[in-house]
């Protein structure tokens, strides 16, 4: 008898640790959605909870495990913003290692306890990490307790310190959201190929309102009738770009006469003092009249069409943003740093406009050409439509992940017999 033939489905833990409710979560709840549940039955595990993640339960078994008891993020902040650790030698360091010490005792450990506990009462075949293997070490430490296959979806490039090499050595395999990470993977840590796949992200395109009212995202953030908006999409993390943004904006100010510059996102906990920064760079510079700020958008399709222009600005190489799959789905003019998956997905001047990372005046010059060129923008949407159907059927994402799930399932019945 197969295994797929056998009465009761397979249990999928899913364990989502990210820094807040974002593209990877998104995804996710895309992928639970549309799992075969006469093959595979999904618990969401979140250390995060919001109305946002509190919705997983109208889709599938959804439970809440705090994974920050203690905020070690902020008192590290806190940490290397004193002088006092360098007046004597080592006293740094001593500090960083109390702090990490604290962390395992207060956060990790009862973490990793409590999903230990879910997943031997939940029966579980199988655990997916939805992010990196570092900050998912618990999920991954729970499967080899279990003796059950783990995946872990990667986002993100692989910088770190020797634990984070130790965390790549855990899971059974690896799903790779771009071929730019996967060959980071390949490169940097050794992966072997043969544990990596590559599966773009999934939308549910046939769900996507690409008629969505714009008109209604602009009445409500006072973007008037003539404005043209511009609009950075993504959380309000350092790296996402948002000081790239504003340097933009000062170059285009006096250039684009009814330029709206608009920073979309909600703030994770610990980038709330970013947000203030951010927000306060923006009223010291004189750039008020030029930008805003909305916090999260749950009706994201309504801002898409609301926007002249979608951009992503990522500092840093970002896997593949989920801006750039939305927008491109939804057939809007993109900007996008070159580098990353983004590189990887955008061709230059057929599918969106590629700038130099980091070079605010390169991002400047790629919104005046759009901002000149209505056809320019007609043409390079619709093309990014055309390739984003091809792309990214959330179908094709599920039925892939599937095949993944079966193949470890497989070779875990072989070895057990």
């Amino acid at each position: 008898m197969s295994m797929e033939s056998k009465n009761h489905p397979k249990r999928i833990i899913f364990v989502e640790n990210g820094i807040g409710y974002g593209g990877a979560i998104i995804c996710l709840r895309h992928l639970v959605r549309n799992l075969d549940r006469s093959k595979y039955l999904p618990m969401v595990v979140t250390g995060r909870t919001s109305p946002q993640y509190e919705e997983i339960a109208g889709e599938a078994i959804w439970k809440h495990i705090p994974d920050r008891l203690i905020d070690i993020v902020g008192l590290q902040t806190w940490l290397a913003s004193q002088t006092w650790p360098d007046k004597l030698p080592l006293l740094r360091i001593a500090s960083q290692q109390i702090l990490a010490r604290l962390d395992d005792a207060c956060n990790f450990l009862p973490f990793f306890l409590r999903l230990l506990w879910t997943a031997w009462r939940f029966k579980a075949d199988l655990i997916h990490a939805n992010n990196e293997p570092l900050c998912n070490r618990a999920a991954l430490l729970v499967a080899k307790c279990l003796r059950i296959p783990s995946v872990c979806h990667v986002r993100g490039d692989q910088k770190g310190s020797r634990l984070m090499r130790w965390a790549y050595s855990l899971p059974d395999h690896f799903i790779s959201v771009s071929n730019w990470v996967a060959e980071s993977m390949q490169q940097k840590l050794n992966i072997p190929p043969e544990k990596i796949s590559v599966v773009y992200d999934g939308i549910a395109l046939d769900k996507l309102d690409t008629q969505a009212d714009g008109q209604k995202f602009r009445k409500h953030f006072n973007i008037p009738d003539g404005g043209f908006a511009v609009g950075l999409v993504g959380l309000l993390i350092p790296w996402k770009g948002q000081n790239l943004f504003i340097d933009a904006a000062k170059i285009l100010k006096d250039k684009i006469i009814n330029l709206e510059m608009i920073i979309i996102g909600g703030t994770p906990e610990e980038c709330g003092e970013y947000e203030r920064q951010l927000k306060l760079r923006v009223a010291r510079e004189g750039l008020s009249d030029k930008i805003k700020f909305t916090g999260h958008i749950d009706e994201m399709q309504q801002v898409y069409n609301g926007l002249n222009i979608v951009v992503s600005a990522s500092i840093s190489p970002e896997p593949l943003g989920t801006v750039v799959i939305e927008s491109m789905t939804m057939g809007r003019p993109l900007i996008a740093p070159n580098h990353g998956g983004a590189s990887e997905m955008i061709t230059d001047h057929e599918t969106g406009l590629l700038f130099t990372p980091g070079d605010a005046d390169s991002l400047a010059q790629s919104i005046l050409a759009f901002h000149e060129s209505h056809a320019l923008r007609q043409q390079l949407g619709q093309n990014a439509r055309k390739k984003a159907l091809q792309t990214f059927s959330v179908e094709t994402h599920t039925k892939a992940i599937e095949a993944i799930y079966r193949n470890l399932l497989a070779k875990t019945a072989c070895s057990i017999n």
